[in-house]
């Protein structure tokens, strides 16, 4: 499973739970395969069926919450996490687990919660702390700094403690608007981030130019007019541009349902992508887009009548293979100023995606390459993206969502700018955001960094990047 040979992992988990009677953690490994194999209701009714059998371990739960989230189950996602730390309350991670989801709901305070009993369990869970930072504006009344602090002289040597301890420090740091203080954590959690990844930004570099020979100008077919509300809207952009914003705007009026981050579009090209010796860029562009689409639309569990969100910032590499294959689905780019997108990027501490952002060599780099990529979509089919500007949309969202919304051919009201009454579960980053009103406060936040950005700024001008006069 973990080389990602799911057909091959699928004979032995299905064997591991085979006549069992009691709820396994190898129950979650083979519902997770069957997710992974595009087989949703099969992977459902793994885990219908575990509920059912003799009560098991913490893990065998936890599993089984992770697997329900993939799904979209999230109500089942949060009862079992909670029954995951009921059967094993002195587990660290579990606590984080549950902390993690009942973000998601915005249940802020609750989260908070666990992530205390998290760190008091395992004052080395220190992924616990950075969740903790992010779930609140810090207060010079209320923060963490003082422990962040202590906790990072303890761990000095330790470059996981120093990578999420940094980024949380960082975070509660620039609340309490001591910038100086805080670019020094985040600088130092991103080479500490950095040193563990291998990565080669040339790499990316290259495959960004390949998409672009693979789907040369005019290969793109034109959207045909549409009579009703799209079916789908992909809403992309480099992370924490405001894609979550969008979404959250959007999911706000009827019949807008979001499926969040998920790779179903990726998942549906490769897998009708023919099989032969072309690199993957020239065989994805060779995949026949009815195929493409209906693999997509069985994947992506849209009823009828429903308009469809589908919200991974990286589905830019993909908007030429969208186009071809969905033409009646609205492509919606969000564009954020240069600096503010990739200092927004770097002050982050992301899973396994977006390697290229804890270096500005390697941001300068990517982002260059990533403009070339945009720039190269416009002028194909460019009148089919409907390009959204961030401090546009927070100044005023109301006139850019109605804007947003007609593209789609949806009905507008007011009431969806009011993101902090939308009670949809959020699983990324802007989690915690996402729960408080529309604000504009990110806008030109370089500004408080300025003397640390040179190397930044310096780059982007040196790519041609546009920036603003005072940068």
């Amino acid at each position: 499973m973990c080389a990602g040979r799911f057909a091959e992992a699928l004979q032995f988990a299905e064997r591991a739970v085979a006549g069992k009677l009691e709820c396994l953690p190898a129950h979650g490994m083979l519902a997770t395969i069957l997710c992974r194999l595009g087989r949703t209701e099969d992977a459902d009714a793994v885990v219908t069926h575990a509920l059912g059998c003799r009560e098991g371990v913490a893990d065998a739960y936890d599993g089984l919450a992770y697997v329900s989230m993939m799904l979209g189950r999230h109500e089942r996602s949060n009862e079992l996490y909670r029954r995951a730390v009921a059967l094993d309350p002195r587990a660290a991670r579990l606590w984080y687990n549950l902390a993690s989801s009942e973000r998601s709901f915005g249940r802020l305070v609750e989260a908070e919660a666990a992530c205390a009993r998290a760190i008091a369990l395992d004052p080395a869970h220190y992924p616990s702390y950075l969740l903790r930072a992010e779930l609140r504006v810090q207060t010079p009344e209320v923060n963490h700094v003082s422990e962040l602090q202590a906790q990072l002289a303890r761990a000095a040597r330790d470059d996981r403690a120093r990578m999420f301890l940094g980024y949380a420090l960082g975070k509660e740091l620039d609340d309490l608007q001591r910038f100086d203080e805080a670019f020094l954590r985040f600088e130092d959690g991103a080479a500490a981030r950095r040193r563990h990844l291998r990565y080669d930004v040339a790499i990316d570099e290259r495959k960004l130019q390949r998409i672009e020979e693979a789907f040369p100008r005019r290969l793109a077919c034109a959207a045909p007019s549409r009579g009703g509300p799209t079916p789908h809207i992909f809403i992309v952009g480099l992370p924490r541009s405001g894609t979550t914003l969008v979404e959250r705007i959007l999911t706000g009026l009827p019949g807008v349902r979001s499926n969040g981050e998920t790779e179903n579009f990726s998942r549906a090209l490769l897998a009708a992508a023919p099989s032969d010796s072309r690199d993957v860029f020239a065989r994805a562009a060779a995949a026949d887009p009815a195929a493409v689409a209906e693999r997509y639309e069985r994947l992506s569990g849209r009823t009828p009548g429903e308009t469809l969100v589908e919200k991974l910032p990286m589905n830019y590499l993909y908007l030429g293979a969208i186009h071809r294959a969905l033409p009646q689905a609205t492509l919606v780019l969000i564009r954020r100023s240069a600096l503010d997108s990739c200092f927004a990027m770097y002050r982050t501490l992301f899973g396994e995606a977006y390697p290229f952002s804890y270096d500005f060599g390697e941001l300068v780099r990517y982002y260059a390459a990533y403009e070339a990529l945009m720039s190269h979509w416009r002028s194909d089919f460019g009148g089919d993206i409907h390009e959204v500007a961030y401090e546009d949309m927070v100044k005023d969202p109301r006139r850019l969502g109605a804007d947003i919304a007609r593209r789609c051919g949806l009905g507008w009201t007011d009431r969806a700018v009011e993101i902090q009454a939308n009670a949809a579960v959020s699983l990324t980053a802007s989690a915690a955001q996402v729960r408080r009103p529309i604000y504009g406060t990110s806008s030109g936040r370089w500004r408080h960094y300025r003397t640390h950005l040179e190397p930044l700024i310096r780059g982007l001008r040196g790519r041609g990047i546009v920036l603003p006069a005072d940068a």
